[in-house]
């Protein structure tokens, strides 16, 4: 059981949480007070009273600004922690009186923002029209960590966190991966090609973070070799026109673009990997939180297997991916 003293003093701190985060993020107390909508020599003087209340200084001069001491670093770190759960309160409220009016924090991978995104909330719309959308976008590395930092609602990835205890999630669909290569390599011809036939071929890859780039990694290891990395990039199509320009061959997921007879309309030839492989594409989310309504009733329908997802998604065979990794 919490000491009754302690009780007490969080009850003191509480009400001047939001100005420890806000001087914790700026180094300042002007730039604070400015974020806060409160006078200067009000924030100062809080700041004075929470250094009695607590016994010990909390910020101490530092250039032309101010920098915490390892206690008021201490009560930053908690207030942001308890603010960031208190947003989440205040606007689970807000839904809970209209569930129609939410809003949507969704994290995803670069290339779902193509059909895989817009078709889920296409559809969604239908019957929330109201509900809005933030969109973020980057790496799978960088998707996960604003999930956990609850900077994000959902977050659409692959491969799936499937080690992480802290997350929960489901597979919503698989999507084949092949060799894509430019129309003039030696390899443009075949019907299929062995991971195994890539070593020594330069390679444009996903920097690390990105789940592709980890796929990719897997199944040069799988196969025996150390992949040739000739380019890296931070977006599939930017990996993809780099492949048309002839600078190297990449494992990305089906264009789902159509074959012109002038030939490819993504510029690039692809070719299907033997044994197949694919990716599981799953929405993830903090195990435990209490996702607000809108939120939901979004991840309800994004797990319902009722929405067309576009071209070179099929549903999904296992909550994990790629597949048949022994075989690579």
């Amino acid at each position: 059981m919490v000491d009754e003293s302690d009780e007490e003093l969080a009850a003191r701190l509480a009400p001047a949480l939001a100005l420890l985060a806000a001087v914790g993020e700026t180094g300042h107390v002007t730039r604070a007070a400015e974020l806060l909508g409160v006078p200067q020599p009000t924030a100062s003087r809080r700041l004075a009273a929470l250094a009695d209340l607590v016994g010990a200084p909390l910020v101490v001069p530092s250039g032309r600004g101010i920098r915490l001491t390892r206690a008021g670093r201490t009560l930053a770190a908690a207030s942001t922690h308890a603010l960031t759960h208190l947003a989440a309160a205040a606007r689970e409220v807000r839904e809970e009186i209209d569930p129609a009016t939410g809003r949507v924090v969704l994290g995803f991978l670069h290339l779902l923002g193509r059909t895989l995104v817009p078709s889920l909330i296409r559809g969604f719309r239908r019957s929330h029209p109201g509900v809005r959308f933030t969109l973020v976008q980057g790496s799978r590395q960088d998707m996960l960590a604003a999930l956990r930092e609850g900077a994000v609602d959902l977050v659409f990835v692959a491969p799936m966190p499937l080690d992480d205890p802290g997350l929960a999630g489901t597979a919503l669909a698989d999507q084949e991966l092949v060799l894509s290569v430019p129309p003039s390599h030696r390899f443009a011809a075949r019907a299929r090609i062995r991971a195994g036939e890539l070593a020594g071929e330069e390679l444009v890859t996903l920097e690390p973070g990105y789940g592709l780039r980890q796929i990719t990694d897997d199944l040069c290891a799988a196969a025996g070799f150390e992949p040739r990395i000739a380019f890296e990039g931070q977006e599939s199509e930017t990996v993809r026109g780099l492949v048309a320009a002839g600078l190297g061959v990449a494992i990305l997921p089906r264009s789902g673009l159509p074959t012109a007879p002038s030939g490819p309309a993504s510029g690039v030839v692809e070719i299907p990997l033997s044994p197949p492989v694919f990716r599981t594409i799953g929405v993830s989310w903090c195990a435990g939180a209490r996702l607000t309504p809108a939120v939901r009733a979004f991840r309800e329908h994004a797990c319902s297997g009722t929405t067309d997802l576009g071209p070179g998604f099929r549903p999904t065979a296992a909550p994990e991916g790629p597949r048949t990794a022994s075989d690579w």
